[in-house]
């Protein structure tokens, strides 16, 4: 099982970076947006021997921008994937389903390790002294954050009709997220339904805990964001159980 996993996913990356707008550009688009808009509003530089102040935490919303893009780039494979018939055939295969979608999200989990290792590089060159944390501690709390949206995407590349669709509708439920974050605003300024919903998203737990990494008050100060990522993964994956199509 574990020799066809890996070979299943070496496919699924030459598969991946075979196509320039599922990799090139998802990898290039954040570091250029985050330069140009971090440039803008004077991000890293000094001013009276102060940081500038940016209105929100700039690495963290284009980290979770990347983890968005790989959700993305997942829906829209698997759909082409089922309507093309492909997903029918490898279920054929004496592999298992768990071993066929843990492949695409480990090729995710990888992207998602690179476009954030050349945001910090980015930074680092344009942006001296601004990108200090630490890294594996925050690698790690945007995989999990990853996975756990991923999680969601797997529900989603379930109710996508077709692959011409999928792009538009899976940024539609996503990109809405990030407003409802906390990464602009408190969430206590919401309304309290609004609070309510924003508490059960992934997006909300993924922003608190790269935060607190980022502030290095560390995991144990941000046990409940844990929690709740671990939570939308195992619900997330209960549901996709029930109701993931594979033609």
């Amino acid at each position: 099982m574990l020799n066809g996993f890996w070979k299943l996913t070496w496919v699924e990356a030459k598969v991946f970076m075979r196509e320039p707008m599922g990799f090139v550009i998802p990898l290039a688009m954040p570091v250029i947006l985050f330069v140009l808009l971090g440039r803008s509003l004077s991000f890293g530089e000094l001013e009276s021997g102060s940081a500038v102040e940016v209105p929100f935490n700039l690495p963290i919303l284009f980290a979770l921008i990347i983890a968005l893009q790989a959700v993305v780039s997942l829906v829209v494979i698997i759909s082409i994937y089922r309507e093309g018939g492909i997903l029918k055939r490898l279920r054929a295969t004496p592999l298992s389903p768990v071993t066929i979608l843990s492949a695409h999200v480990f090729v995710k989990l990888a992207f998602t390790v690179v476009s954030l290792g050349l945001l910090v590089l980015a930074g680092r060159q344009f942006f001296p002294g601004a990108m200090d944390v630490q890294l594996p501690s925050f690698t790690a709390a945007l995989l999990l954050s990853t996975l756990s949206i991923l999680s969601l995407g797997f529900v989603i590349a379930s109710l996508v009709p077709t692959s011409r669709f999928a792009r538009p509708i899976v940024a539609a439920f996503l990109y809405p997220m990030v407003a409802l974050s906390g990464l602009f605003f408190p969430i206590e300024q919401l309304p309290s339904p609004l609070q309510i919903v924003a508490w059960a998203l992934p997006t909300t737990h993924a922003v608190a805990l790269m935060q607190g990494i980022w502030d290095g008050s560390g995991w144990g100060a941000q046990w409940g964001s844990v929690v709740g990522l671990i939570l939308v993964f195992g619900v997330c994956v209960g549901i996709s159980t029930k109701v993931f199509r594979w033609e």
